[in-house]
């Protein structure tokens, strides 16, 4: 069951490969126990970090079942079905309730973008269909459309839309949207971009789904609950070592990808999973990968012999 709303950090899960047809399987177990080893508060399979988008329809199925399973119950799971075609969104959304998730993450279909009343009518035939509550996902730098503060507004009405997860770092939006929402205190808002969690949740953002909380969940837990606790100066401390992280990894590499790349090189380096990434995209080479190590250690973090471009399962 999903307490409403949901509120906490809801790390956006890496998916650990072999190939590009095969789940690193040991590694994912590993993952999963190492995120819920830090007390978060939920888990998002199937996101942008997850590499959703590139991920086989069969290999999509069998995470959603993997996880779940393992999960036991144990934080509610949201489960991405974000595609271009619906029936496969609902296809997805039913192995998601057959497997115990909580709710599904929809972003806007890519490729061809709808406009705002297009939107409206697509998030509400969606919700009507499907198994679970549905989270909308703001995430205008890749599907290139945005959900507007009053379209999120509208949405809002559906019982079965149950909150909105934001990634376009647009900290203005993501105020206008609170602000329209103040008298919804059941519809979650969460924040994607880590570098300005505890900044949102002090000013009553209900979370965020944090990438670095892969690496570090318990870091991100005490973040969000010195937030929710209005205790700033640790905010402040907090939050800073969340940037320290943030420039340290996150920024390796030149392309739209480097975020994913150094997280997974990261868990890679701590032993947790492999970093092989999914066509078209590839992990590190030796250069960053040992760039990446330095700063692990720099951090604080063990790394494991950087010469391993994967770790055994």
């Amino acid at each position: 069951m999903l307490i409403k709303p949901l509120r906490g950090v809801v790390p956006p899960m890496v998916t650990p490969l072999k190939d590009n047809e095969t789940l690193d399987i040991g590694g994912l177990e590993r993952l999963v126990e190492h995120i819920l080893s830090g007390h978060v508060h939920g888990l998002f399979l199937l996101g942008t970090t997850g590499e959703a988008p590139n991920l086989s329809y069969p290999m999509r199925h069998e995470v959603v079942k993997r996880v779940c399973k393992q999960v036991r119950g144990r934080v509610p799971v949201l489960v991405g079905i974000t595609d271009t075609v619906l029936i496969e969104s609902l296809d997805l959304a039913q192995t998601a309730y057959a497997a115990g998730a909580a709710a599904v993450v929809a972003a806007p279909p890519y490729y061809f973008a709808p406009g705002q009343p297009e939107l409206v009518e697509y998030y509400n035939r969606l919700a009507d269909r499907l198994p679970l509550p549905l989270f909308l996902y703001n995430m205008p730098s890749h599907t290139k459309v945005m959900i507007d503060p009053e379209t999120a507004y509208k949405l809002s009405e559906n019982e079965n839309i149950v909150g909105l997860k934001d990634s376009s770092a647009n900290i203005v939006y993501f105020n206008k949207v609170r602000h329209l929402l103040r008298a919804r205190p059941d519809f979650a808002l969460l924040i994607g971009p880590e570098e300005a969690l505890g900044n949102v949740v002090l000013m009553g953002a209900h979370g965020g789904v944090s990438g670095g909380a892969n690496l570090f969940p318990q870091l991100f837990v005490d973040l969000y609950d010195a937030a929710v606790a209005g205790d700033v100066a640790k905010v402040c401390k907090l939050q800073e070592r969340v940037m320290t992280i943030s420039a340290a990894l996150y920024g390796v590499g030149q392309h739209m990808s480097s975020f994913i790349k150094g997280v997974k090189c990261s868990l890679a380096l701590m032993g947790i999973c492999s970093d092989f990434m999914v066509e078209p995209f590839n992990h590190f080479r030796k250069e960053e990968r040992e760039l990446i190590r330095r700063r692990l250690i720099e951090l604080g973090v063990e790394t494991v012999d950087s010469g391993q471009s994967t770790v055994d399962s």
